[in-house]
């Protein structure tokens, strides 16, 4: 069996698409990536690739400003040469933008099957399951996601518990020897080692603060003799030179000078990786280098986490964190400051020497584990695992699994009642009215079913989008309410599916009310 998979995302996305990799390597498939041409480097750190077809999107962009025929021609000689060595019996498409849409439908053969994202005979949006809708929606409602990306990309690709792991190619001995050289300049130090500084991002208020990671390292260097040394692009050089200001202690500045093979070596060389949430953070998990994460303002450790267990993730203790999409920060970005350079400095003890995390405040710290589920999962380190953020995520998982899955709902888990009383009756009382709506629209959908009286239309509308506003005006629920919305919208005016999935939902959410009736 052929498997090409589509991913036209950045490098750290694609750098997760390895579980999906692994996973129909498991299952005896011969694996081929398409991927933007400007990430096609970061092909051979992947494992188990078979071919790398590199798509031309800037020169396609290019073309369609010209002539919108001469794009079309690009297309074609790209499929052409990817069945001449590549004919794909599935397609695997994780980037759900209308060009990736496009790209999946012209490399699909007649007999092949796709998973993920695609288009219809009409134009419309053709996803392949409710996991793939899912990750559609997801990106956009991070505040209690309860998946890793890495899981739901599994999912979306047809993938049951193989793959469930992030592991790399390491690079060869001559990338290796150039990170040997590389770090030459430590030699002149008497030290234990080096650990690795990635301090960039790709937003600003997702940067922990530079003078937290010199003060990390400084703690590093004159309490366990490890050598900071600073990774990450050219255009992140001005962070390592406000670093450098008035350091008292060895460092080896290696940003902008590596290559990304280059930097997987240099890695392989780190006792450890002190990072935000970066490519590089997934880079370290994938080749087994420790990690502890800071995840700031919209980043949060659940559904970003780096996919491998026994890395620590700490986020800032505030309500407000992970904060939404879109919205301005009425804090300034406090959450910034929120986690302490010295907690940091203790999760390094915890990895590398089993040492106990003493001091937490302002920050809630994370030990990443694989659940009995076959999924990624967070382990308190902090004493959070029982705060109304860490049951509702809990709740999620156990009710959406099947959901998502099209399993049959188990029922309570017993886990509400932690929950305090505000969010237990905030929750209950949202969840109650969606469960009455969702038995009211059954019932008007099926009389409209038998007779499709324009006022009947009108009612069964009405109710439909008042269930997606109860859902979307409740943080803990918005993802649910987008999916809901999207979902029914995917069966137009197919009544008959528009029933069926009214009774998913009705499930659904009937399995979360019992939660609360105990």
């Amino acid at each position: 069996m052929n498997v090409l998979i589509i991913n036209l995302t950045r490098f750290g996305d694609l750098i997760q698409t390895q579980p999906v990799i692994s996973g129909y390597r498991q299952r005896g498939a011969k694996v081929a990536l398409a991927c933007l041409q400007n990430f096609a480097s970061a092909s051979s750190l992947l494992n188990g690739v078979d071919h790398v077809f590199s798509f031309p999107g800037a020169d396609l962009l290019s073309r369609l400003d010209t002539d919108w025929r001469l794009a079309v021609k690009r297309v074609d000689e790209y499929k052409a040469a990817v069945f001449d060595s590549f004919k794909p019996d599935v397609v695997i498409n994780l980037t759900p933008s209308v060009s990736s849409r496009l790209l999946t439908r012209a490399m699909t053969p007649k007999a092949s099957s796709v998973a993920g994202f695609s288009i219809d005979d009409f134009g419309f949006n053709a996803d392949t399951s409710a996991w793939a809708a899912y990750l559609q929606l997801a990106g956009g409602n991070r505040a209690a996601s309860p998946f890793n990306i890495c899981d739901i990309f599994r999912r979306t690709a047809g993938l049951n518990n193989e793959g469930n792991s992030l592991e790399l190619s390491h690079p060869g001995p001559d990338q290796l020897e150039r990170a040997d050289v590389l770090l030459s300049p430590i030699k002149g130090y008497d030290c234990k080692g080096i650990v690795a500084l990635q301090m960039g991002a790709s937003e600003d208020k997702r940067r922990w603060p530079v003078d937290h990671f010199r003060r990390v390292t400084e703690m590093v260097w004159q309490q366990d003799g490890y050598v900071p040394v600073l990774l990450g692009t050219k255009e992140e050089q001005p962070l390592g030179k406000r670093f450098k200001e008035g350091y008292g202690f060895p460092v080896v500045d290696l940003m902008g000078q590596t290559s990304l093979q280059e930097l997987s070596a240099v890695l392989l060389r780190s006792k450890a990786l002190v990072t935000n949430d970066t490519g590089t953070m997934h880079l370290a998990a994938g080749l087994g280098v420790p990690v502890s994460a800071v995840f700031l303002a919209t980043a949060q450790p659940w559904d970003t986490g780096p996919y491998r267990p026994g890395n620590i993730c700490l986020e800032p203790d505030l309500p407000c964190h992970p904060c939404e999409f879109g919205k301005q920060c009425p804090t300034d970005n406090a959450c910034r400051q929120s986690v302490d350079p010295t907690t940091v400095y203790q999760t390094l003890g915890a990895m590398l020497n089993g040492d106990s995390i003493s001091e937490h405040s302002g920050a809630r710290v994370w030990l990443t584990r694989l659940e009995d589920d076959g999924f990624m999962g967070l382990e308190s380190l902090s004493g959070h695992d029982q705060s109304d953020r860490a049951l509702w995520i809990a709740l999620q998982r156990a009710h959406y699994l099947p959901f998502l899955d099209g399993n049959a709902l188990e029922g309570s888990t017993g886990l509400a009642e932690n929950l305090t009383s505000e969010k237990a009756a905030e929750l209950s009382k949202t969840l109650t009215s969606a469960r009455d709506m969702l038995f009211l629209l059954s019932r008007q959908g099926m009389l409209l079913l038998k007779n499709p009286r324009p006022q009947a239309k009108a009612k069964f509308l009405a109710t439909w989008q008042g269930l997606q506003n109860v859902l979307s005006d409740t943080k803990e629920l918005n993802i649910l309410g987008s999916l809901w919305m999207f979902q029914t919208q995917q069966c137009g005016d197919d009544m008959a599916s528009l029933l069926e999935m009214i009774e998913r939902y009705r499930a659904l959410v009937g399995s979360l009310c019992s939660e609360f009736e105990q």
